[in-house]
């Protein structure tokens, strides 16, 4: 049998954790993981940031491990992944503003492949104007950005995911197990 194959759109300042916890768990079932990132390729490194929630009115953010690439974003061809994973923290603000970022969301999205976008990861979604009709979650600070690109935002338990069609989305991190699990569902692969 052939192994899944996945594609992560990355940035500089991801949340470490949502690029760690995902990049290993699918590795661990099998499936090939590609790490892009715009202007960036393979073997070069993005920092990442640890956001976590300490009480504070919104997350506090210190730096996080730096990750490798292991691909480069300007060969990227969707037709060659199975699925795609959007990680969040900061780089999702910068990222969205990337036209073939957003290409990419929308060629994955017209040919019905899994994406999953976590947290921040979401504002990639709404960019690409892929959520309208559509139910989804993400960090709370991203409902508006769901309502205002025509789709539902769902306030969910931050470690619980949503499924709607070939989407998952999640919250936060703690919604790894959730996040990970559906998201290998719609891969096929549980």
């Amino acid at each position: 049998m052939i192994p899944k194959r996945v594609l992560f759109l990355a940035g500089d300042f991801v949340e470490d954790y949502e690029i760690m916890v995902p990049y290993q768990t699918l590795l661990t079932v099998g499936v090939q993981v590609d790490v892009v990132c715009p202007d960036k390729k393979s073997g070069d490194r993005i920092r990442t940031a640890i956001h976590d929630f300490e009480g504070d009115q919104t997350y506090s953010e210190k730096p996080g491990h730096n990750f490798t690439l292991n691909a480069d974003f300007a060969t990227v061809k969707e037709s060659d992944y199975d699925g795609l994973l959007i990680p969040g923290g900061r780089a999702p603000e910068y990222l969205r503003l990337n036209m073939r970022v957003l290409e990419i969301v929308r060629v994955f999205d017209k040919s019905n492949k899994p994406i999953a976008a976590i947290c921040h990861g979401m504002q990639i979604l709404t960019a690409a104007g892929i959520v309208k009709g559509r139910t989804c979650t993400a960090y709370p600070a991203c409902g508006p950005e769901i309502m205002l690109a025509g789709g539902t935002y769902s306030q969910i338990a931050i470690d619980k995911a949503l499924v709607d069609k070939n989407l998952v989305t999640a919250p936060a991190w703690p919604a790894h197990p959730d996040f990970c699990r559906e998201f290998l569902k719609l891969l096929g692969v549980l």
